[in-house]
């Protein structure tokens, strides 16, 4: 019987190891089939709880990625579409991409930005398995991406734990062509995750920097302590001065290593549970024709209902209610009666489960129920980052 001693095993147009061998006897490999390595959630953009449009800052379309901006002109829209067959990211597996649609920006200011975002915990950081302190232990962000306006942009990324650093990645566009982006990202002694649900990772995609926040003394590609006034070197406005300029994105994966694997397809089931950590759509009633229930209670008093709601999954934080209101909105029923409400309230919130109070007369210690109303109703949670 033969033995091959080597210490590790690679392709020849590779630049690392696939096994590294140790004196030990164990091995280490690069397995790009490994399931929960994609550290953004909802990269392929296949969910989107908050609705398909929305021209409002923030979470609007798709799960846990969120416009923000300063002193637009008029707002930017955000989409969800298809994508087509003839798009190349769809033969790549991919159904779904991200749209965000310029407003009319009549004027360039120097305080003026405008960004896609995706927050990630410290915590998810932390135990990724990424040695963030060793120079030669890489993130490695990859995804696709078209703009109808041929630019440089910039992917930048934030850690907020220890003192704050920032880094920089310029890439350039063609217009109206589907690119693939890849870029690899080196720990450094400076970055610090905390064993928390805090705010530790800002992942970024820059449409627009005004010179407010930009100096041509910028470092690019490398990790530098967060300035407000020094976040990049100075950017064109050409997208952001351009009404109706497009940007879309599709297959969005950041991964631990220093190559870009294959993408981490999941279920939207688990996209779903995973993204319910931040925002619960508990009710949606799109139509009057059938009236939802949305929890049981009793009627602790002639003046008020409580009732709880255990929560799918644990949330981030304690979550805040989100609903809509209006004139009959919701229906408390006990004892064969009932009255109709506008609003409900959130009296107490844990990670798991929500205490919801309903102003209501109805006769004391009877059990009541609360159901939907009318068109429209909205009844969600959020522990999101704001």
């Amino acid at each position: 019987m033969s033995t091959l001693k080597v210490d590790g095993i690679r392709s020849n147009s590779a630049s690392s190891d696939a096994i590294t061998l140790a004196s030990d006897g164990t091995c280490t490999a690069q397995l790009t089939n490994r399931q929960g390595r994609n550290l953004v959630f909802n990269g392929a953009f296949t969910l989107a709880q908050y609705g398909t449009t929305s021209t409002t800052e923030g979470y609007g379309t798709v799960d846990r990625f969120r416009t923000d901006w300063d002193g637009l002109n008029e707002a930017v829209t955000q989409s969800h579409h298809d994508l087509t067959s003839s798009e190349t990211p769809y033969s790549h597996g991919f159904t779904k991409k991200w749209k965000i649609t310029n407003g009319n920006q009549t004027s360039v200011d120097a305080g003026d930005w405008l960004r896609v975002i995706q927050s990630l915990e410290s915590q998810h950081i932390r135990s990724s398995g990424w040695k963030y302190t060793d120079p030669n232990s890489y993130l490695t962000i990859s995804f696709w991406v078209r703009s109808s306006v041929a630019q440089t942009y910039y992917f930048h990324v934030k850690t907020y734990d220890g003192t704050p650093q920032t880094y920089a990645h310029p890439y350039a566009l063609s217009a109206n062509t589907w690119t693939k982006v890849t870029h690899s990202i080196p720990g450094n002694a400076n970055l610090t995750f905390d064993d928390n649900n805090n705010l530790g990772l800002e992942v970024q995609w820059v449409l627009y920097y005004g010179t407010d926040y930009t100096d041509s003394s910028a470092s690019d590609n490398t990790w530098v302590a967060h300035s407000a006034s020094v976040q990049t070197k100075v950017q064109t406005s050409t997208w952001y001065d351009t009404d109706n300029a497009t940007f879309e994105l599709a297959g969005v994966q950041l991964e631990v290593g220093s190559e870009a694997t294959d993408f981490d397809f999941e279920s939207k089931l688990e996209t779903l549970t995973k993204c319910q950590r931040y925002y619960y759509e508990h009710v949606y009633q799109p139509t009057t024709t059938l009236t939802i229930p949305i929890f049981n209670a009793t009627q602790w008093s002639n003046s008020y209902s409580y009732g709880v709601l255990s929560l799918p999954t644990t949330m981030r934080i304690g979550p805040s209610l989100i609903h809509t209101t209006g004139t009959d909105y919701y229906t408390v029923y006990a004892n064969q009666t009932f009255d109709h409400v506008n609003s409900l309230v959130l009296n107490l919130a844990s990670p798991s489960v929500v205490e919801l109070k309903v102003a209501c007369s109805l006769t004391q210690s009877h059990s009541t129920w609360i159901r939907t109303n009318a068109q429209g109703v909205l009844v969600a949670f959020t522990a999101e980052f704001t």
